[in-house]
């Protein structure tokens, strides 16, 4: 890079693509001084960010932003990676394109970085813990699909199938399927039980992990619904518990709290807002419909959805999930932090020992 550019302050956006990445680079007058690509490559973008003068770059939200930070942060820049879900100037643009999408990504983080709601790349190392908490529910997807399609054959055939958990379903299952299917549907039992003994492997690292890496994990496994994969993917998801103001955000940061659309006397409910992680999410969904099911353990979290449940109205139940969830979220949150001794019933007793 020439001198010129060395002893300037720049503003770069950086639209990422999977084999080229468009730049664009603007000069302390907001000017575009450079359009040019680059390979999406670690050592490409070395070579070509390894300067003296320090830049503000701008990324957005994508496979490959967390690995690009860290690439140019180590190279002393400093690296803004925009909330895609917050930059509707580039998703709606009318003249979309790769080149126009990287002036526009510089352009907002020249005006004003808050404008990007940046978001906090994880590190390395949380990634690859992710990576095996991800590839567990890759395998457990293509299981319920291979499942339900011996179901609908054997349903399309005349058959029925018993009820069945799906880890026993390929032992349990083949002595029931028609025999007309039975030489087509053989080869996809075979693959749910190979699919089902991964499964179980990744369970047993998913533990190891949680109980020698991540002991803060057991804080959390307090909570009845809440195992080793929905702790453990919960610490590797929030990373630092202490950068939250307080627990009441968590809901809103993990897309459990509802959207909202004010306007004068008008102001409608609507569904939750669905940002942030999508697998975390629906773990603590999960756990939330555990805690308010037939076997759920009495406790302030159950009481207190069973009270929205009895409430009635359109979608009681669902809405009365999620509340669940979101305060379960927070209530993790503050477990961690605080280290304290969970209480299923702490706002009972409270109430009871007033009234005594």
């Amino acid at each position: 890079m020439d001198d010129c550019i060395r002893s300037s302050e720049f503003t770069v956006g950086i639209d990422l693509g999977d084999r080229v990445s468009r730049i664009c680079v603007l000069d302390g007058t907001g000017e575009v001084i450079e359009e040019s690509r680059v390979a999406t490559r670690p050592e490409a973008l070395r070579a070509r960010f390894s300067v003296d003068q320090r830049m503000r770059i701008v990324l957005e939200t994508g496979t490959h932003a967390p690995w690009v930070s860290r690439v140019l942060e180590v190279l002393g820049h400093e690296v803004f990676v925009a909330n895609a879900r917050q930059m509707a100037l580039i998703s709606k643009n009318d003249s979309k394109s790769d080149r126009i999408d990287a002036e526009l990504l510089a352009r907002v983080g020249r005006s004003d970085p808050k404008l990007l709601r940046a978001v906090r790349p994880r590190r390395a190392e949380t990634m690859a813990s992710l990576a095996l908490v991800r590839s567990r529910s890759a395998l457990v997807r293509a299981r319920s699909a291979l499942v339900n399609h011996v179901r609908g054959t054997v349903k399309a055939a005349g058959g029925r199938l018993p009820a069945v958990s799906t880890e026993a379903f390929a032992r349990r299952v083949p002595p029931h399927v028609p025999a007309e299917v039975g030489e087509a549907l053989a080869p996809v039992l075979d693959q749910i039980a190979v699919l089902t003994t991964a499964i179980a492997a990744y369970d047993r690292r998913i533990e190891r992990m949680a109980r020698d890496a991540h002991p803060e994990t057991r804080l959390l496994r307090q909570v009845t619904g809440v195992g080793p994969l929905t702790a453990l993917t919960y610490v590797l998801t929030l990373e630092d518990p202490h950068r939250f103001r307080t627990s009441r955000v968590v809901g809103s940061y993990l897309g459990l709290r509802p959207k909202r659309s004010q306007s004068g006397d008008r102001d409608p409910q609507l569904r939750i807002t669905k940002a942030g992680d999508r697998a975390l999410r629906g773990l603590l969904v999960q756990a939330a419909h555990y805690i308010l099911g037939p076997f759920g353990p009495d406790c302030d979290l159950r009481r207190f959805g069973q009270r929205l449940t009895e409430r009635g109205g359109k979608a009681a139940k669902k809405r009365a999930t999620i509340a669940v969830a979101r305060k379960l979220a927070v209530l993790l949150h503050r477990l961690w932090v605080t280290g304290e001794q969970y209480e299923p019933v702490r706002h009972g007793a409270a109430v009871a020992s007033a009234a005594a």
